[in-house]
C-alpha cells in the first residue's frame, strides 16, 4: 500500500457548447494526441447525428447511451494458493463510466462507416438501443462475473 498522499481529483471544466462535464470527460478521452478540439468537432458532429436521428435531446441520448453500458460488476484475477481465481466485484461509479467510454470509443473506431463521426454517432445510437458492440461486451462482462459466482468470497 502506497505511503504517499491520495492524489488530488483535477476539476474538469463542461464542454462549451452543451455545459456537460460527462461529455467533457468523453471528449478527452476521444482525444488522441492533444488534439481536442478534433475530438470536439468529431462529439459535437456525432451529436448533431443523434438529434438528426432520433429527434431527441442528444445530450439525453448520450447520456442513456452511457447508462445502457456502463457495467455494475466486472472480474478481477486473484491469486490464492497458487491458483488464479476470477473473482467477481462490483465496480464503483467512476471505473464504470470509464469503462463504459472506452468500450464505446474502441468499438466505434472499430465499425465501418466511411468518417469517425458516422462510427461514434452509430455505436451511441445502437447503445441508446441497447444493442451493438459496446452493450454485447457489457454483457459479456456480467456473464463472466455470473460464472465465477463461487469464487465471489475471495472479494478483497
Amino acid at each position: 500500500m502506497s505511503r504517499r498522499r491520495k492524489q488530488l481529483e483535477r476539476e474538469i471544466f463542461p464542454d462549451p457548447k452543451y455545459k456537460s462535464v460527462i461529455l467533457s470527460k468523453f471528449i478527452n478521452t476521444v482525444m488522441k494526441e492533444g488534439k481536442k478540439s478534433l475530438a470536439e468537432r468529431i462529439v459535437y458532429n456525432a451529436m448533431d447525428i443523434l438529434a438528426e436521428k432520433t429527434k431527441e435531446d442528444p445530450l439525453d441520448v448520450f447520456t442513456q447511451a452511457i447508462d445502457n453500458v456502463r457495467p455494475l460488476i466486472k472480474v478481477v484475477s486473484r491469486r490464492i494458493g497458487g491458483s488464479n481465481y476470477q473473482v467477481p466485484t462490483e465496480v464503483n461509479f467512476k471505473n464504470a463510466q470509464a469503462m463504459a467510454f472506452r468500450w464505446i470509443i474502441s468499438y466505434s473506431r472499430a465499425r465501418s462507416e466511411k468518417t469517425m463521426v458516422e462510427r461514434l454517432a452509430g455505436e451511441l445510437l445502437a447503445a441508446y438501443k441497447k444493442e451493438g458492440a459496446s452493450i454485447k461486451k457489457r454483457e459479456d462482462v456480467h456473464k463472466m462475473a455470473e460464472a465465477n459466482k463461487a469464487f465471489a468470497h475471495f472479494r478483497v
